[in-house]
């Protein structure tokens, strides 16, 4: 069941007008349904492209920039609750843009953010944006809980712990990470599976032999699709 809806706040109700106001203005309704194609959804676009949309984010930022948690949470949540899927892209561009102002508490707000996208092209945004800074900033914070979403009913928290350090470099928990994959690598979900060999082989750029052993010792465990993914750029 969606969480409630808390009455927005003036200066947040006045963030999501604004934000779609200038939508609604760029709006090209020639391309709306090609988008919503591409996304398999049906939730509504105004046809507004991501270049397009930047400007968007720049205004918001600088008439609308938060100074406490409070005041970053309603404004995500403002942004999000709009019914477009360009207001959803600029409720994650607002989160991360601002995203120092946030600290572990604001985890349940991302997991909201997660659980409620359900879909890719919002999931891991978030996950790897928006959990994978605050599990940089405070890994015995995080770490934790993601040890709670590789197990997770939920499969998108399940996908954000795999992907969650994508953007961490030399600074991955390998060890977690190969955890994570084997974990869960009897799964026969599409978004599992390209998770795990996504991740893989994101790390492979920053440590191609650790991933070339792993994947190893460890092909008979996982899904054609997650090795391949995985082994692509490794010779």
């Amino acid at each position: 069941m969606p969480a409630s809806r808390s009455p927005a706040t003036p200066w947040a109700a006045d963030l999501a007008g604004l934000a779609s106001h200038r939508l609604a203005a760029l709006a090209d309704p020639s391309k709306a349904p090609a988008m919503a194609a591409y996304m398999k959804t049906d939730m509504p676009f105004y046809g507004v492209q991501s270049g397009t949309r930047r400007q968007v984010v720049r205004e918001l930022a600088a008439r609308y920039q938060p100074t406490t948690q409070q005041q970053y949470r309603d404004g995500v949540l403002a942004l999000w609750h709009l019914p477009h899927r360009e207001e959803k892209y600029l409720a994650l561009d607002y989160a991360v843009r601002f995203r120092n102002v946030a600290r572990p508490p604001m985890l349940s707000l991302y997991r909201r953010l997660i659980v409620d996208g359900a879909w890719w092209d919002l999931v891991d945004e978030a996950a790897i944006r928006l959990v994978g800074h605050l599990w940089l900033e405070d890994r015995d914070a995080i770490e934790s809980q993601m040890d709670r979403w590789i197990e997770h009913r939920d499969l998108w928290l399940r996908r954000s712990a795999i992907i969650g350090q994508i953007k961490h470099k030399a600074e991955t928990d390998v060890e977690r990470l190969f955890r994570y994959c084997l974990a869960r690598a009897h799964e026969t979900e599409f978004f599992i599976r390209k998770a795990i060999g996504w991740a893989l082989r994101e790390h492979a750029k920053t440590d191609a032999d650790a991933v070339r052993s792993f994947l190893e010792a460890k092909e008979a465990n996982l899904s054609g699709l997650s090795y391949r993914e995985a082994a692509k750029h490794l010779t």
